[in-house]
């Protein structure tokens, strides 16, 4: 379709001079709203398939849009064949979980189905909440990627892709923001319906083998909070007895959501500290790497934590490093404040993702 005339948006932008260069159409002008003028157009150009950015040139505005990418409307492969794959991982790990061997029973995977629905229930609603917030918002994303990978968990979570720029703060802060949100909403849910079913017991031959290996799970204070509030144990007297496989994939969800809000570059956390305190957020992102190595010297110098099971800590600090030094997402409009309930949202989604930490989450002890 032919781009926006300037008089379908001289409502919010009055129009000096219209430039075309290539792909690009440039409109010169002034704009006529106090601020969010790529907001206040973003709904007219999106219908007429283009994206926008703005910029201010010797005291003049202008608004660049461009078409957006578009897919071929067909099937969405490459995100079908990774949510097949992340559910055969999630399946096998979860096997695991209730101590059936997939190697050895192959027949017998279909048993951590539990496992598996509460894992890819929780990471899909997480990412489905930062999706909606981007289809609002008006800013071109893709749908999730899960990401199968054959540990103890079976996946390394799910990302978007987002191909839009960020129109003002405020988007930046709710595209951030929904995902942790929906995602322990999704996790509690989960959470207190493993903690309803029967614990599993390991069969005596595994508990005994000499080559067994004995795994500990760190539960972080929301979820000791839930066994709680609804009187179910996380402990047993039976050392071979543990939760249900079901509160293992809550514990995944709480772990996922503290990682997310780790305030720095282009994850959630990062997100939302780069809308609510911009003059920070780099400050802030410098000071997480030494925090969570200084975090991993701790468990294994004061706490003598096994090296091995505070490695996680260690990558994690390379990882925020790596995304400290890449940077942030930065709206198009950058003076647009957020008002109060937003800030408290923030600072509440920063609690909840802080009640959701346990300085050794897993760890092998024999």
């Amino acid at each position: 379709m032919p781009p926006p005339s300037p008089r379908e948006i001289e409502r919010a932008f009055h129009v000096t001079e219209v430039r075309t260069e290539g792909d690009r159409v440039y409109y010169f002008g002034h704009a006529l709203v106090e601020e969010g003028l790529a907001r206040a157009l973003s709904t007219t150009f999106e219908r007429a398939g283009y994206e926008i950015s703005h910029v201010e040139r010797a005291g003049e505005d202008v608004v660049v849009a461009r078409p957006q990418t578009t897919d071929d409307g067909g099937l969405p492969w490459t995100h079908l064949l990774l949510f097949v794959l992340t559910i055969g991982s999630t399946l096998v790990a979860g096997s695991y979980w209730f101590y059936v061997d997939p190697v050895q029973e192959p027949g017998q995977i279909w048993r951590g189905w539990p496992f598996s629905v509460g894992i890819m229930t929780v990471l899909g609603i997480h990412e489905l909440g930062h999706y909606a917030m981007t289809r609002r918002h008006g800013v071109d994303a893709t749908l999730p990627y899960f990401i199968p990978v054959p540990t103890l968990i079976g996946t390394m979570g799910a990302v978007i892709r987002m191909k839009g720029r960020m129109p003002d703060r405020r988007a930046l802060f709710d595209i951030g923001v929904a995902g942790p949100i929906a995602g322990i909403v999704a996790t509690v849910v989960v959470t207190v319906i493993g903690l309803h079913l029967d614990p599993v017991t390991a069969p005596a031959s595994l508990a005994n083998a000499e080559n067994t290996q004995e795994i500990a799970i760190g539960f972080p204070p929301l979820l000791q909070f839930l066994a709680w509030l609804t009187g179910q144990p996380l402990y047993f007297e039976d050392p071979a007895r543990t939760v249900h496989p079901l509160v293992i994939a809550g514990w995944v969800g709480m772990f996922v959501t503290f990682l997310n809000l780790i305030p720095v570059g282009q994850l959630d956390g990062g997100h939302v500290v780069r809308s609510l305190a911009p003059a920070y957020q780099q400050a802030i992102s410098v000071a997480i790497p030494p925090i969570l190595y200084g975090l991993a010297s701790y468990l294994l110098v004061v706490r003598n934590v096994a090296p091995r099971n505070v490695l996680l800590w260690v990558i994690w600090g390379t990882i925020a490093l790596g995304l400290a030094v890449l940077g942030p997402a930065t709206p198009m409009d950058d003076d647009t404040e957020l008002d109060r309930k937003r800030r408290l949202v923030g600072i509440a989604t920063f609690v909840v993702g802080l009640s959701c930490f346990a300085p050794v989450p897993i760890a092998i002890v024999s």
